[in-house]
């Protein structure tokens, strides 16, 4: 009998004081609802000027961002990768539209997970099936988020 291993970490190299337990739980479990078995996953948890650099020289994007996802190795059942998180990101997006933290991080975390088990959100179909698996996750937390675009469509009208 095969047991499932999930081994997943955070490094915070930024100000902002975070408590990673929900971050590693909600991570493990998209892994496992997708029948991963085995799981390594790094998160760094880092500040907007770090995240830019990142973003600049893997994706030429030259902007902080709130999340970049990496997927290093994965097989039908194992995956190896990485997530860098902009707390800075999340502090001010939080702010700006009323939400803990917390909230906007785990979003952060829900969205780079869901992009490394496959994942994307580059059409409107499939931008619709991340937002509802968002949203899933998010709920087994009692996280019932406001995204910042949702927002912006109310303001408009």
């Amino acid at each position: 009998m095969t047991t499932a291993s999930h081994h997943i970490e955070v490094s915070d190299d930024q100000d902002i004081s975070v408590d990673p337990s929900l971050l590693i739980a909600a991570a493990e479990q998209i892994f496992i609802d997708f029948g991963f078995e085995k799981s390594e996953l790094s998160i760094a948890l880092v500040d907007d000027a770090d995240i830019r650099v990142l973003n600049n020289q893997y994706l030429q994007h030259d902007y902080a961002t709130d999340v970049i996802s990496f997927v290093i190795d994965a097989t039908e059942k194992s995956i190896v990768g990485q997530l860098i998180v902009s707390t800075e990101t999340a502090q001010r997006v939080a702010t700006r539209i009323g939400v803990p933290l917390e909230h906007e991080l785990m979003l952060y975390v829900v969205h780079g997970t869901l992009h490394l088990v496959g994942l994307d959100d580059l059409d409107d179909a499939s931008a619709a099936k991340m937002r509802a698996a968002e949203a899933d996750y998010l709920g087994r937390f009692d996280i019932a988020h406001v995204w910042e675009t949702d927002l912006e469509t109310t303001e408009d009208h």
